[in-house]
């Protein structure tokens, strides 16, 4: 008999004897009472081993950090792609070339007038091709074409389309292209003569108007042509600002100072930072203007300078406040109508024929 054993018989004895006097089976009462101890004593061992494992394990589960949920995905907001038009056909040159928004091709030609131009005869509503001349630039309305030649530096032709007849009118030497006036009634040029610069508007009768312009005064680096603003009134030069100079990059704008295309006086400063490439450029309300920044196409506030978006083009036509016309800069170069983010909402190709040229547009 074990120690164990002896001590629980010894017990169990002890507590018999307290009770009744002896009898007979009181060594078998007690290895009876002796089982029954042990049995409890290794259950409530037991029960204290689960306890303790219990109270262990409880705080670790509740306190154990919950897994992170798997990151979400932010959704993906499909760009609706633009409505597509056809490609002009073979017989294109017999109809005008009709661009969203309503304004159409008046003319094709090699970059910065030259080479073989095509022409677009309002009256007859049909285009034909030309190499009458150097420079091709039809007005925005009417008949009227002007036209150079290479071998007449200083002067500038008015074809009129209606009638077949060219004029030619001496303007000067030094002079940038002819940028006419929204209205088709002038013509403006960029002077850089050595003896003086600014600008000179030329009236469809031939009138010509000469403007001095103090560039030290009204200081330009970079692209520097006076262009038209809106209303025919007054053209802009832009301002160079900032200091340095980075041929990777364009000059930095302080703005575009205005002049009045009546007497050439200053009238006015605008905050723009980036060079506007003409008339069309200024929305309708006169609110927004798009503009060449330092790198990039921008579209500003006028009144402000604040950029709102960058945008894919510069040369750009308002259609209405918030719809731009303007040709893709890259591929096909197509034409599209896009809203004032850039995102693009309908897309018009060329004939093959004119994919690789400069062309020009107007209201139609």
């Amino acid at each position: 008999m074990s120690t164990s054993l002896d001590e629980t018989l010894r017990a169990a004895v002890r507590e018999l004897a307290d009770h009744a006097g002896p009898a007979p089976d009181l060594a078998a009462r007690a290895l009876g009472r002796g089982r029954r101890l042990r049995r409890r004593r290794r259950m409530a061992a037991a029960g204290a081993a689960v306890v303790a494992v219990v109270a262990v394990t409880l705080p670790f589960v509740l306190l154990r950090p919950r897994p992170a949920p798997p990151p979400t995905t932010p959704p993906v907001t499909a760009v609706p792609s633009p409505a597509m038009r056809p490609t002009p056909g073979a017989d294109w040159a017999g109809r005008p070339l009709v661009l969203p928004g309503d304004w159409v091709v008046t003319r094709a030609q090699g970059t910065g007038g030259s080479g073989n131009g095509v022409l677009l005869d309002r009256k007859r509503g049909r285009y034909f091709s030309t190499d009458r001349y150097d420079g091709i630039f039809p007005a925005p309305t009417g008949s009227l074409v002007a036209v150079r030649e290479d071998d007449r530096p200083r002067e500038i032709g008015l074809f009129d389309l209606a009638s077949g007849k060219t004029r030619w009118h001496e303007v000067g030497r030094a002079l940038s292209v002819p940028r006419w006036s929204p209205d088709g009634r002038r013509l403006l040029f960029t002077t850089t003569q050595l003896d003086h610069e600014g600008f000179i508007v030329l009236e469809v009768d031939g009138t010509k108007h000469t403007y001095r312009v103090d560039r030290r005064a009204y200081f330009c680096t970079d692209h520097c042509d006076f262009t038209w603003m809106p209303d025919a009134r007054e053209v802009a030069l832009p301002q160079t600002g900032g200091s340095g100079h980075n041929e990777a990059v364009r000059d930095e704008r302080r703005g575009v100072q205005l002049f009045s295309a009546d007497d050439g006086r200053p009238t006015r400063l605008l905050p723009v930072p980036g060079d506007p490439a003409g008339p069309w450029a200024w929305s309708p309300d006169g609110r927004l203007v798009v503009v060449q920044g330092q790198q990039e196409p921008l579209l500003v506030e006028a009144a402000t300078g604040r950029v709102v978006n960058p945008l894919p083009a510069a040369d750009v036509v308002w259609v209405t406040d918030d719809r731009l016309l303007y040709r893709r800069p890259h591929g096909s170069r197509d034409f599209v109508l896009a809203d004032t983010s850039g995102r693009e909402l309908v897309r018009q190709p060329l004939p093959k024929q004119l994919v690789d040229l400069e062309v020009s547009v107007a209201p139609r």
